[in-house]
């Protein structure tokens, strides 16, 4: 009877470490999606401020763009390309943007000194302490990139540390149609969004 109990035991271990595992790779296998994700939310966003509330971005946001714009296309194309080198030419893009958008917030917050910022816009400018303040006070135009440099930043770095999983055979059509609907539907929102403001 006892060792009934311990072989039951056991296969529910087994059956758990399998369960974990096939968890932990459908979520590596998601990181792309999600880097895009984050990577198009971006993008559109900062279009939006700019083609639609007619938010002028100063030199640091350009920055900021220069850097996420590229993003959207090649995470993009390395999905549906499977390669599984994307991190290398994703993560630069990326943790290049996260330090760009630190000292850009930092400015904006006054905790570091303003930048030599030339054009129309300075830097310290903040298009969003008037909407939000309060407890959400600590939200502007640089942290918003921040974040999104972030997530991408991490789901690319847990892609690589995972060592790079290429996608399963069966799973190639799915996972390019996902990543192609993702961009579809955020471009389609924000231009929807444009058109009702």
């Amino acid at each position: 009877m006892a060792q009934a109990a311990k072989g039951a035991a056991a296969a529910d271990e087994a059956r758990l470490m399998v369960e974990t595992s096939s968890t932990l790779e459908r979520l590596t296998a998601a990181t792309r999606h999600i880097a895009l994700l984050a990577a198009i939310i971006a993008t559109c966003g900062s279009l939006f401020f700019s083609e639609v509330l007619f938010w002028i971005p100063c030199k640091l946001c350009w920055y900021q763009r220069i850097l996420m714009y590229p993003l959207v296309p090649i995470l993009l194309v390395g999905i549906a390309r499977d390669d599984r080198g994307i991190h290398w030419y994703g993560l630069p893009l990326s943790l290049a943007g996260v330090a760009v958008s630190l000292a850009h917030y930092l400015e904006v917050l006054g905790i570091i000194p303003p930048s030599a910022c030339v054009g129309s816009v300075p830097c310290s400018i903040d298009y969003l302490t008037p909407i939000l303040t309060g407890p959400l006070s600590f939200i502007k135009i640089p942290f918003l990139a921040l974040v999104a440099f972030a997530i991408i930043s991490v789901m690319l770095g847990n892609y690589a540390i995972a060592g790079a999983p290429p996608t399963p055979p069966g799973q190639r059509r799915a996972t390019v149609l996902t990543a192609v609907a993702i961009v579809v539907v955020t471009i389609a929102v924000f231009v929807l969004l444009g058109l009702l403001w």
